[in-house]
Parts: structure tokens; sequence; C-alpha cells
């Protein structure tokens, strides 16, 4: 029997323009121009740039948009105005001459906002649609229509949001979407509305575009596909207003990965691209300048980690049994994490994943791991603190240098009035520690007592000093874990050197001056660990 060849989807990224609705978000021009092209590497079939015109910022991108390779680069906004001609709307005529090579039109197919919010006749609005899209084609640019709240159109008035769909494909569009603008239509609905639909326009033609308000973006876009669309709009990390689009990031590994739809379906990522997608992910987060998901499917840190021992072991001999895909086919890796519901299997993987070359039948392992469950007990936490975990692993293990030692630490927080009489909290902080046998002692200022002894701590520490310049303490978490005025609290320490390197360090204490310090100390000796310094 002859073997049937792939059907061909196609993905539309609308993360500079839809994504840019995020509240909080706010995209530079460099910005737009870095995720362009990333978003062109990874083989997206469209990239939309934003709405040229509108504002500033997209109109100076547009004016100078990047040369993609692999993407059409794709220009939004709306249809031609009522009692307009196209050559005398200047919104068309800014998208037309916007140098994109296709213009996606949000088209009104709810015949509710096209008597309320547009206040024209429903066949007034066929005509703009139909005119904007004649309008494109001549211009030799390719036509995409956003059929807005298409969803909801269709159930207060099925024919007519029929007719939106039909007089945009009959006018020329390559695509019509269907948008579920609200987020409020389920999957089953979705599967049966564009059943409907496929009656007017081919699935060949169809797309979806999914917003995440029930929390089901993803799974509609899957239900639109089995129902015959053949686009598939979203964002990377489904970012967007409100609650968000249907995430790219979870859709195109499944549509590569699982079960019929990698049997039935290519799309222009291979598989070597596919495994960037969790740098792609990254990337976006560390432009918004925002933490990564750390439980976001696929990509997220914690997305092949685990944490039980009897699951470890299991990994450790068939990573298949208990992983669904490889962690390397998207980017990631796996993670088996340290911690009080840890086997011995976690905690050799942990120190081979960290270098350090270790004997399965060593009794020091088992000693390292009572050591840790005992720690936890107390309030110390390692599956967020790896840095932390390996120092107490070499130290168990041998072969850890302490580089200095902390004699004693001192914090004294002050308020007063500075030189301009205005009222001012100054922290200061004196440390004593022990390098080589000879005492330094350097006093340090802060924002805050924390602040304050990391700056006293790496004022002076001999030798070492060079080598930890370019350490930087950049996020700071308190846990308070039992209450009352004896309370736990539990610090964790994010620090980051020049190369871009970052780690995290734990302390515990009843005092948060005395937990932080901990996590400080462990953060210089890592530090100086991975430089190579000797003792």
């Amino acid at each position: 029997m002859k073997k049937t060849s792939k059907q061909r989807l196609y993905l539309f990224d609308t993360t500079l323009r839809d994504g840019a609705q995020t509240p909080g978000v706010d995209f530079s021009v460099e910005d737009k121009v870095l995720i362009a092209r990333t978003l062109d590497g990874l083989g997206l079939d469209y990239v939309e740039g934003g709405y040229p015109g509108a504002n500033p910022t997209d109109t100076e991108f547009f004016a100078a948009a990047p040369k993609l390779k692999c993407a059409t680069f794709t220009a939004f906004g709306m249809t031609k105005r009522a009692g307009r001609s196209v050559s005398n709307d200047p919104g068309l005529q800014a998208l037309l001459s916007s140098g994109a090579g296709a213009i996606c039109f949000v088209a009104k197919s709810w015949d509710y906002h096209v008597k309320v919010a547009l206040g024209i006749s429903l066949e007034d609005n066929l005509d703009n649609l139909r005119a904007s899209v004649k309008a494109t084609c001549e211009n030799s640019m390719e036509a995409l229509v956003d059929c807005e709240h298409f969803f909801d159109g269709y159930k207060a008035n099925p024919a007519y949001a029929l007719d939106c769909a039909r007089a945009a494909h009959e006018a020329g569009a390559r695509w019509v979407v269907l948008c579920d603008t609200n987020g409020g239509t389920l999957p089953h609905e979705v599967e049966d509305i564009i059943a409907e639909v496929s009656k007017v326009v081919p699935g060949n033609h169809l797309g979806i575009h999914a917003h995440n308000d029930t929390e089901n973006a993803v799974a509609n876009t899957f239900a639109a596909v089995r129902a015959g669309v053949r686009q598939v709009q979203g964002t990377i990390n489904g970012i967007g207003e409100r609650c968000g689009n249907a995430n790219l990031v979870s859709i195109i590994p499944t549509l590569l990965l699982k079960g019929e739809y990698a049997d039935r379906f290519e799309t222009g990522i291979t598989t070597d691209k596919l495994a960037e997608l969790t740098q792609v992910s990254r990337v976006l987060d560390e432009i918004l300048n925002r933490a990564p998901d750390r439980q976001a499917p696929y990509v997220g840190e914690s997305a092949f980690a685990t944490k039980a021992g009897i699951h470890a072991s299991a990994i450790s001999k068939d990573p298949k049994t208990y992983e669904h895909v490889a962690p390397e086919s998207v980017g990631n890796q796996r993670r088996l994490l340290v911690s009080d519901q840890a086997g011995k299997s976690n905690v050799l993987a942990v120190l081979a994943r960290l270098g350090i070359d270790v004997d399965p039948d060593d009794r020091r392992i088992s000693g390292l791991l009572d050591e840790v469950k005992t720690r936890e007990n107390e309030g110390y936490s390692y599956e967020a603190a790896e840095a932390s975990f390996e120092l107490l692993a070499r130290r168990r293990l041998g072969g850890m240098p302490e580089y200095f030692d902390v004699d004693s630490f001192r914090v004294m927080v002050e308020r007063r009035h500075n030189a301009l009489g205005e009222l001012v909290t100054v922290s200061e902080a004196v440390v004593k520690v022990t390098v080589d046998g000879q005492t330094l002692m350097s006093v340090g200022e802060g924002n805050g007592p924390v602040n304050a002894l990391d700056n006293a701590l790496r004022k002076d520490l001999g030798k070492y000093s060079a080598m930890i310049c370019d350490l930087e303490l950049v996020d700071y978490k308190v846990r308070i874990l039992t209450g009352g005025t004896g309370a736990i609290t539990r610090v964790l320490v994010e620090s980051a050197d020049g190369d871009g390197n970052r780690w995290f360090t734990v302390g515990v204490s009843a005092n948060i001056v005395d937990a932080s310090f901990q996590a400080i100390i462990d953060s210089v000796r890592y530090r100086l660990l991975k430089a190579g310094a000797a003792d």
C-alpha cells in the first residue's frame, strides 16, 4: 500500500503583536528585531511584526524591518473604513506600503459588533472586508483575515459569521483565521463549529487563533487541527492580553513528536531546530526580564525533573518509562533532584551531572543522603539550591577547599538625617575572615543589612578578591518556615558572574540575617570553586 504524504501545517507567530498586549510588556525596536530573527531561525512560517502606523515603535520597526530567511514578515491592521475608498484610507495605505510580505486584517464577524462597535450595516462590513483583501492581492501581498470573535459570532448568528469567512476567501484571502477572541470557547465547540465552516471555506485556507481564558487555548488549537484547519496561530510562552494566547512552545513539539500529529502533519521546523526550542523560550524571558516558568511543559527547568527515589531509579534504567519525550529533543535536560524524598539514584545522577566522580558503592553516598535529609528536615532545600548541594557533597566526599573562614560578623542598622536633612536608613556591616592564616577585617555599607554584609565580605578576601570581582547578587527570596517569634527562616540567593553563569545557594536560621549570610558565603565559595581557585 502506497504511503500517503504528510499534510503541511503552517505556524503563525504573533508574539510581537498580540504578545505585546501582555500587561507589563513593552518591546523596544531592538527587542522586536532580535525576537523576529530568533523566530525566523526556528523555522516559523509567519512572523507578525505589529501594526505599522498605530504607534512609533511599530512604525519604526517596519521602516527598518529585518530580512527574514524563512518566515513571511506580516503586518497587522484593520480593514478599510466604511465610507472611504481604498486609496483614501490612511490606515489601509500604511499597511499596503509597510514593506511586509503579508497583511493580517482584523475583521468583525459577530453581527452585534458590526452594528454596535462599528455602527455600520452588515453588508457594508462585508464590502470593506472584500475591498481590503482585493487591494492586498493587487499589491502582490498575501492577505489573511482574522475573524474577530468568530466563535461567539457563530453562536449568535451562524449565517453571518459564515458570510464573513466566505467573503474573505472568495476575495482572495490565503487564510481565513477563526479567532476565539475572548477565550471562552471549549474544544468540542471549536471542533463542531469548524466542521461547519469547512463546508464554506476549505480547511487548507483556515486558521485558528485561540486565547487562553479557560486554559484551553492549546486544546482548542488541536481540536481545530483535527477539524481541518491548517494554520495555527500563537505566541512564544503563550504571552498575550488577559490570560494569554495559545502557547506555541507547547504546540510545536506536540505536533512534531506526538502520535497522530507527528504521523499526519509536517511543519517548517526540523528536528534539529526543535532542539533549540528551550533556548528560544528563554531568550524571550530574558528580553522581558522574567524568570522562566520552571514548570512549563517541554521547556521548563522542572519539565523532566523528579525527586522521588523510586522514579529516579527507574529513569536511570529506562527513561522512556517516565518521560513522555526525550528532554534533548526540545533542548532541555533531565534533572534528578536531591531532596528529603530522594534516593541513592537521585544523588548519583546529580553528582554525575556536576562532574563529581564517585564509586556507586561508596559508603559516603549513603552518609551524604542522610545528611541531606537531616538538613532538609531543619529547613534547607537543595532541589532549588544546587550550588549549595555541590559544596555539601564535595565536603562530604572530600576535595572541597574552604578558601576562607568567617570568624565573626556584625551588622548595624541606623536611621538618621543625612547632610541634606533627609531621613534615611543606613546599614553597615563588619566582617572578619581568615585567609591563609591572615585575619582580614572589612566594613561595607548597603541599602539593607544583607547588601551591607555582601559588600563587606567581598571587599577583601586577600588572594581571592580578583576572582570574585564580577560576582553579583541578582535575586533574594525569603520564606518563613515556622510561626512565632522564633520562626525559622530560609533564604534563597541567586548569584551571577560576568560570563552569564547563574547559581542558587541556601541558608537557614532563626535569624534572617544569619540565614542570608550563610547563602552569601556559599555563593562566594561556589564562585571560587568554579574559577578553579586553589586552597
